[in-house]
């Protein structure tokens, strides 16, 4: 009995992950059946380092639509996605100091006064994209694909589900609010009679995802790099989660060097193949949480399911037929959320900003970054969340430390 029900739990998990995983290839314009593919083979990898003892579930980070946003624009998919592996690099590298070090320096280069208005970044940076979106616009608001009103109601529609489902649902509906909020919109949207279903009706039902070879540009490689920080520390925010939920320590077995190297080699391998970094996915802890399911093997039928519908043809048209307004009235609430985590990341470490130092670092990283601040030099410029994670991290260092800092 247990043998039929570990693969049939793996396809739960999932179908909690499902509607996360596939909103960041369908915002960022990347296939969603590589993402598919890449999740599971990325857990897979995961799992293979960490030795099958974490049951968590990897998949398409949310760190980094903005970032592959500007990307895809200025550079194309292969050259981004050649960025997104040297960010998978970071990691590893992380993982390395880590196993050197200690998690002390981490906490001393990027501790929360650094880490919060970054995250912030990320989150906010995106707002007018979601905006233009949930307006039936393009996501920079150039082109008109839906009627404004149209889209109004359906991205209403999209957002009120997703929010309602996230506060008032029980049991494992509550964990997939993104999933509720595109069913609801979908359903809107064939209402109004906005959804086009040529591309499935000419789509094979078994076809190979478009896999996309990663090309290496510099620009886009030290545009990406400090984008890492983040999940970096959303990632260690994760392994602490699940740590508490099933009762062990991750952080000393496997390691949190073990985890960090994972992420970064699941991210690498995601890359290298045309699919979204990948991040531990917090809506799977939820599920794990919420079952009672620890056994890591469950995971492993998780990412098998993930491999095997990356190759149903079909299912990939299907997502593509997702209209622009149901996406953006999910991304209000979603990119509020994510500047959300990084102001919660300042008050949960009680960082104080009438300290002129702590208040210098925020407010500077928070004006370059919504701002659109850029430096350059010659033919190399740094904007957005890249020169922002790096303006931080050089004011924490330059600037003397106050006391209650040292107490920290």
């Amino acid at each position: 009995m247990k043998r039929v029900l570990i693969p049939l739990q793996g396809a739960q998990m999932l179908f909690v992950a499902f509607g996360a995983l596939v909103l960041m290839p369908l915002l960022t314009g990347l296939d969603t059946s590589v993402a598919l593919f890449t999740a599971g083979f990325g857990t897979l990898l995961f799992q293979l380092v960490t030795k099958r003892q974490v049951p968590i579930f990897l998949a398409s980070s949310f760190a980094f639509i903005a970032p592959i946003l500007y990307g895809v624009q200025t550079w194309g998919i292969p050259a981004t996605m050649g960025g997104l592996m040297a960010a998978g690099v970071v990691y590893m590298l992380l993982g390395l100091s880590v196993k050197l070090r200690g998690t002390g320096f981490i906490h001393r280069l990027l501790p929360p006064v650094v880490v919060g208005p970054v995250i912030m970044i990320i989150g906010l940076g995106l707002a007018p994209v979601a905006v233009n979106m949930a307006l039936g616009k393009s996501g920079d608001g150039s082109l008109v694909i839906v009627e404004q009103n149209t889209a109004l109601m359906i991205s209403l529609a999209a957002l009120i589900t997703t929010v309602l489902v996230a506060v008032f649902a029980k049991g494992l509906v509550r964990l997939m609010p993104i999933l509720a909020g595109i069913l609801v919109g979908y359903g809107a949207s064939l209402a109004f009679g906005i959804v086009d279903f040529t591309p499935v009706t000419q789509a094979a039902w078994l076809a190979m995802p478009n896999f996309v070879a990663p090309e290496f540009n510099w620009h886009a490689i030290l545009f990406m790099i400090p984008v890492a920080i983040a999940p970096a520390v959303e990632h260690i925010g994760d392994i602490l989660a699940i740590s508490n939920v099933t009762g062990k320590d991750y952080l000393k077995k496997p390691g949190l060097h073990r985890t960090l190297t994972g992420d970064g080699i699941a991210t690498i391998a995601a890359s290298a193949l045309g699919g979204p970094p990948n991040t531990t996915y917090s809506e799977v802890t939820g599920a794990v949480t919420l079952t009672k399911s620890f056994d890591p093997r469950i995971m492993t039928w998780t990412a098998i399911t993930a491999i095997t519908l990356a190759f149903v043809g079909k299912l990939g048209a299907l997502m593509q037929t997702i209209p622009v307004p149901v996406m953006g009235g999910i991304m209000c609430l979603l990119f509020g959320s994510i500047a959300a985590v990084g102001l919660n990341t300042l008050i949960r470490h009680q960082v104080d900003l009438s300290e002129p130092r702590n208040l210098s670092i925020v407010g500077v990283t928070l004006v370059f970054g919504i701002g659109g601040m850029a430096f350059g030099i010659g033919s190399f410029s740094l904007t957005g969340i890249s020169l922002c994670g790096i303006v931080a991290i050089i004011m924490n260092l330059i600037l003397p430390a106050t006391k209650q800092h040292h107490h920290e």
